[in-house]
């Protein structure tokens, strides 16, 4: 018998300073049985992060031919595909060949130096792609602010990242290894 994937809800309060967006998201995020905690909060920081009413969690980790998060536009074409982790190098051709913009947060430090280091020069002929790295004792601890409710605030300025729940609160500074153009 398939395990099934468990459902968590979040309301999250974006302010990204740098955008100028002030909104609140009420999200509903299915948790694949084979994800961590770490990586769904992962996910849930790549929303704020880009946050947009267009932008929506896909089936994630039970399907190959969808990413993390998408945003399509109005006509339904693909404006944003975002990858969690680090992907194969064909898949984020593919990404790119399909999205306006194709962004990748990778977040085990470490494997992300490795995976950074043998694909740095492949990944530069993608002028649509930006690559992004989060600490991985960051992340860490964004995996103890899970609970199967949540009440989140994000604040967003000067290239760092707030992510709290009212009682404990991390800090995020991203790194970004590749800008699209």
């Amino acid at each position: 018998m398939a395990l099934k994937a468990t459902i968590f809800k979040a309301e999250l309060q974006v302010s990204d300073m740098e955008r100028h967006y002030y909104r609140e998201h009420s999200l509903i995020i299915a948790r694949h049985p084979s994800e961590s905690a770490q990586r769904m909060m992962v996910r849930i920081l790549a929303f704020a992060l880009n946050a947009n009413d267009r932008l929506a969690f896909t089936r994630g980790l039970s399907s190959e031919n969808e990413p993390d998060l998408w945003q399509h536009s109005l006509s339904n074409e693909i404006e944003l595909w975002i990858e969690l982790g680090q992907p194969d190098v064909k898949r984020i051709g593919k990404a790119c060949g399909r999205a306006k913009k194709v962004i990748v947060y990778s977040y085990a430090n470490l494997s992300n130096l490795v995976w950074w280091e043998q694909n740095r020069e492949k990944l530069k002929k993608f002028d649509n792609l930006c690559v992004v790295d989060l600490s991985a004792e960051s992340t860490r601890e964004l995996a103890l602010l899970t609970d199967r409710s949540m009440q989140l605030q994000c604040t967003i300025q000067d290239g760092e990242v707030w992510l709290g729940n009212g009682i404990d609160s991390v800090h995020l500074s991203p790194k970004v290894r590749m800008r699209s153009d």
